[in-house]
């Protein structure tokens, strides 16, 4: 058979099925720089074929480079095409570079740990995909001559976590990514009862193994947080919005890192307030160590430290006072320490 009658009839074949899946669904731990190879000769626009790149890539078999180009394709999405008359491979879109081609050892290295990260989301639907989609990169890392040794040496505890249903989660993306108005309903109201919403979707955030939607009730002027965890009936509308200029959720919350505040917020955004706490013993090293928001003071004082800052996250301050036990106390603002000594005072303890 002709050079063409091997590499032309593969070339066509393959660019003629487009649902195809994939011949191999990880990549082979010797392929790195086989791929990068590949993705320079084809980038550089002089069209080569499979017998050209097999005998040039230490003559690898034309089989080999076919199920490498499937892989592009199929897993790495890689828009490979094959040109009849020039009888080889080009990409459709000229600036498309495999992002392999800009790894090295260490970057690879990297990324495989970054797999630990993942279990945060192993309740999610983007878990097995982006798994997978590192795994596909980085297994060069874990061949004989450089194992994967960081599997079992660097761990992440996941945070308890609440499940969130595939069709749940592609409703809500397909929301975000098209400005779709989504419906849901949602006992969000602390009463137990449902409520149903028509919801303009802003972002989805995360926080300590939950998922919340943020964004604003349609036709309504302010802005809402919900839990998925305590959502259900979700569905697309047909109709879509318009996203507002300042829709990120960054933006409201004051600069504290508290996590995520569910609730109402008013026209210019959920309440900023200057809190200022004392901790003391082993608390004040505690606070010390962590940065809690970008406006932080923190005073040493006899006793220990006072952090001054600013924040929208009242709740979550709330919490993370009270977390602390008797080595926390709130001075500011009147709100929290009227709360606080509530609370204490209910759970036995001797407010000062």
């Amino acid at each position: 058979m002709s050079e063409f009658g091997i590499t032309g009839l593969y070339g066509i074949m393959d660019s003629m099925s487009k649902d195809k899946k994939p011949r191999r669904k990880t990549m082979p731990k010797a392929a790195l720089a086989r791929l990068c190879f590949i993705d320079e000769q084809i980038a550089s626009g002089n069209f080569p074929n499979t017998a050209r790149l097999a005998e040039n890539c230490g003559n690898a078999s034309l089989s080999t480079i076919g199920r490498d180009i499937s892989f592009m394709k199929t897993v790495l999405n890689a828009p490979i095409k094959y040109n009849v008359l020039k009888r080889g491979f080009y990409y459709s879109k000229s600036k498309y570079r495999v992002p392999l081609g800009y790894y090295g050892g260490d970057e690879l290295l990297t990324l495989g740990m970054v797999k630990a990260l993942l279990v945060m989301y192993k309740d999610t639907p983007i878990y097995d995909t982006a798994y997978n989609q590192l795994k596909n990169i980085t297994t060069p890392v874990g061949s004989k001559d450089n194992s994967d040794w960081y599997e079992n040496r660097i761990v992440v505890q996941p945070p308890p976590s609440a499940p969130v249903p595939v069709d749940m989660w592609e409703a809500i993306i397909t929301a975000l990514r098209e400005n779709r108005i989504l419906t849901f309903d949602s006992k969000d109201n602390g009463d137990g009862t449902y409520r149903n919403y028509r919801f303009y979707s802003y972002q989805l955030l995360f926080d300590n193994g939950i998922w919340y939607l943020y964004g604003q009730e349609a036709n309504k002027n302010n802005t809402r947080i919900f839990s998925l965890s305590r959502m259900k009936n979700v569905s697309l509308a047909r109709s879509t919005f318009r996203l507002p200029n300042n829709f990120d959720y960054s933006s409201i919350f004051g600069g504290g890192r508290f996590g995520v505040s569910t609730g109402v917020s008013t026209a210019e955004g959920f309440k900023k307030q200057r809190y200022k706490i004392a901790f003391n013993d082993r608390s004040a090293d505690w606070v010390k160590e962590r940065k809690w928001a970008d406006d932080q003071q923190i005073t040493e004082t006899k006793d220990g430290v006072i952090i001054t800052f600013t924040s929208s996250h009242f709740d979550k301050v709330f919490e993370w006072v009270l977390s602390r036990g008797s080595n926390a106390r709130p001075l500011e603002p009147k709100e929290l320490v009227r709360v606080w000594r509530l609370t204490i005072k209910a759970l036995g303890m001797k407010g000062k």
